[in-house]
């Protein structure tokens, strides 16, 4: 009795264990994008930081750009086009007056990450994505892709950038 005890014990533990693992496709659970079919990649926020960039304008909006292994080790080498494989992840926030920071410097003239305002991937498949120069793209608002209209405009907001693989980022060595 205590076998079937203990196997029953190991099948439950086992079960949790592959259901909290990431999968494979490194890709959450969650909705996928419209046209592209990308899901939030897990573990993304812990990808090493490519960029920073403020973008004024209609966005007005601070921006962390993201890479995973394959997109550093392209970044670093200035390997274009990117390897398939490759995924940007921006990551982007209104900003706000830092008053904590302000009272020290004794002026307003800081300002840090407020509201998340969404989150957006670039992921190089040159088989599977070939109509849009071999990426795909997704568009997330607090975790959900946003609709196919949004993501229809990705691939021909990226043709400016044609000559650097539509990759707009630079390496920030």
């Amino acid at each position: 009795m205590k076998r079937i005890g203990f196997l029953l014990f190991a099948v439950a533990t086992l079960a949790g264990i592959v259901a909290y693992m990431p999968h494979a496709s490194g890709q959450s659970d969650g909705d996928s994008s419209p046209i592209y079919g990308i899901k939030i990649p897990a573990g993304y926020r812990h990808w090493e930081l490519i960029s920073v960039a403020h973008e004024a304008g209609d966005f007005d909006d601070l921006r962390a750009m993201l890479g995973n292994p394959i997109a550093m080790t392209a970044f670093r080498n200035g390997t274009l086009p990117f390897p398939d494989g490759t995924i940007i992840a921006r990551l982007a926030w209104k900003y706000v007056p830092s008053a904590e920071n302000n009272k020290v410097f004794g002026r307003d003239q800081s300002f840090i990450a407020g509201p998340a305002t969404n989150v957006q991937f670039m992921v190089k498949d040159s088989k599977k994505y070939a109509a849009t120069g071999g990426w795909g793209y997704a568009e997330f608002i607090d975790g959900k892709p946003a609709d196919e209209a949004v993501h229809k405009t990705c691939f021909p907001c990226h043709i400016p950038a044609k000559d650097h693989d539509y990759v707009f980022t630079h390496y920030a060595r």
